[in-house]
């Protein structure tokens, strides 16, 4: 079993984040992920939220790559059984299982709806379950983003995930993680130097998650008032998303690093529909040739 030290080396201080190599054309993601890999980004996580055959694409970006770390973000707990993960898990051959980091989390009520219940106690059934069946916990982080389940997440999995945060938080779950910890947030990122614009690409990113509570109360944790929230104000827009050329970004990147992180997996907000790897692949290769 790989230590939560192991995890950390492995994923590197810089990954991608994308919906893209989940749900775009499905040889285009392939491709688009060993060339990922060639360029030396540390980790690739791809989201989970909706369910689906999120371990068979799992998977298929193992077989695609040799040497990145494949990341869920998310697997949702109340789409999957404990049962199916560790089966699954247990027929990963062992550079197999190196090479994967299932980041769990408990999605939103909205979203769920009645089958939806306390998130800290079904998180820890799901872990309990986990560890009955072998699945080990250093192959495991969640999605925190408040105290408690940073808690939870340093004392029963290798660390955490936090999404759609801002450097102060990489410093509130550091203290909260203590050292040795994973930390590893995601950070969106918008390379369009006009302010109007990429503002108006962040607020479009953001709309899907504005009504959502756990994100909410994240925000309003970390200073940002109602009216933020409820305008998606500049203020919101310009401390979720690293947005201008490389230089902004790496110096976001620096700041979650100097706050805490040990990784910052990097969700590039282009506006394109229908997975544009055309668009995607010349912004990632800047970032592989600016940060890595």
């Amino acid at each position: 079993m790989a230590s939560t030290q192991q995890t950390n080396q492995r994923l590197g201080r810089i990954g991608i984040w994308s919906l893209e190599l989940r749900y775009g054309d499905r040889a285009a993601a392939l491709a688009a992920a060993a060339e990922l890999d060639q360029l030396g980004f540390g980790a690739l996580w791809i989201p989970g939220g909706v369910g689906g055959d999120l371990l068979g694409d799992v998977v298929a970006l193992l077989s695609a790559t040799r040497r990145a770390t494949i990341a869920t973000g998310i697997l949702n707990i109340w789409k999957h059984t404990p049962r199916d993960v560790a089966q699954w898990w247990r027929q990963l051959p062992a550079d197999s299982q190196r090479r994967v980091l299932l980041g769990l989390g408990v999605s939103h009520s909205t979203l769920i709806g009645e089958a939806y219940r306390k998130p800290l106690a079904a998180m820890r059934e799901f872990l309990d379950a986990l560890g009955r069946e072998g699945v080990p916990a250093d192959s495991l982080c969640l999605a925190a983003l408040g105290p408690k389940m940073l808690e939870l997440s340093r004392d029963r999995t290798a660390g955490a995930h936090p999404y759609l945060v801002i450097p102060e938080h990489s410093a509130v779950a550091r203290k909260v993680l203590g050292p040795g910890k994973l930390l590893a947030p995601e950070q969106g990122v918008i390379l369009e130097s006009d302010p109007a614009r990429a503002r108006e690409l962040g607020r479009a990113a953001l709309t899907h998650y504005r009504s959502m509570p756990n994100y909410m109360n994240s925000w309003r944790r970390l200073g940002f008032t109602a009216d933020d929230v409820t305008s998606l104000s500049d203020r919101l827009v310009d401390g979720l998303f690293a947005w201008g050329g490389v230089d902004q970004v790496a110096a976001r990147v620096n700041a979650h690093l100097a706050a805490g992180a040990d990784h910052v997996c990097l969700q590039v907000i282009s506006g394109a529909k229908g997975g544009s790897f055309a668009t995607l692949l010349p912004v990632w290769r800047q970032l592989a040739a600016a940060l890595l």
